[in-house]
């Protein structure tokens, strides 16, 4: 089975108001159910698990009412790194073969992204989306340019991030036990510590992540088209 992993877990507040952003309305629905059904959709998902903040238990049933293909709400850790971990853990009786990992505030994943990750698993054992670096990069000191970065090869991850199951969990438990205070600021960062191969499928400018209030209203116009 191929599971999708969303990690909702944050505490995002940077929108305004008092829910995390995750449960901010967009087009009349949670971002969170959106992004959801972004991934049950797909005809190779066979389930999808939300890692929630123990606080969101009620938003989250109400944000999910009706939805199909999800297991039992897990609750998450104190980062993000754990709150992936623990939803890794928690889905260990499905016997999943893949899992792909996702933002909760991405709710524009494609299909086709989907699907390009999933045939990459049959190549490597964890893969993601990504989007070369278009604009030119400068490395700034005290606010004075110091430097050009050269862009060539660089890109800007986005999820899902893909994964044989088996491997992706023995690289999060290998990267508590040998590297307990470090941060990895993303699963894929997990797999490359542990020394997995990763591999790039093109990504797509659509799939960002929602986290000011020009995102959400970019959002709201895509919907509305």
């Amino acid at each position: 089975m191929n599971i999708g992993l969303i990690v909702a877990a944050g505490r995002g507040y940077r929108l305004g108001g008092a829910l995390p952003k995750q449960y901010l309305p967009l087009a009349g629905q949670p971002i969170l159910r959106h992004t959801i059904q972004a991934l049950t959709r797909h005809a190779v998902i066979g389930a999808v698990q939300v890692v929630i903040h123990p606080d969101d238990e009620a938003l989250y049933t109400a944000a999910t009412e009706g939805l199909d293909k999800l297991c039992p709400v897990l609750f998450g850790g104190a980062t993000r790194q754990d709150s992936a971990r623990l939803g890794l853990e928690g889905i260990a009786g499905l016997h999943p073969e893949m899992v792909l990992i996702h933002d909760a505030v991405r709710p524009f994943v494609t299909p086709q992204t989907i699907s390009a990750i999933l045939e990459a698993l049959t190549r490597s054992p964890a893969a993601l989306a990504g989007v070369p670096l278009a604009d030119t990069l400068k490395r700034v000191e005290n606010g004075i340019i110091t430097g050009t970065v050269d862009r060539q090869g660089l890109y800007r991850a986005q999820t899902p991030q893909g994964f044989r199951y088996a491997e992706i969990m023995a690289a999060h438990r290998h990267a508590v036990q040998t590297a307990p205070q470090r941060e990895f600021t993303d699963d894929a960062m997990v797999a490359e510590y542990a020394g997995l191969r990763v591999e790039m499928v093109p990504g797509s400018e659509d799939n960002f992540k929602i986290t000011t209030a020009a995102d959400l209203a970019r959002a709201e116009t895509m919907l509305n088209e």
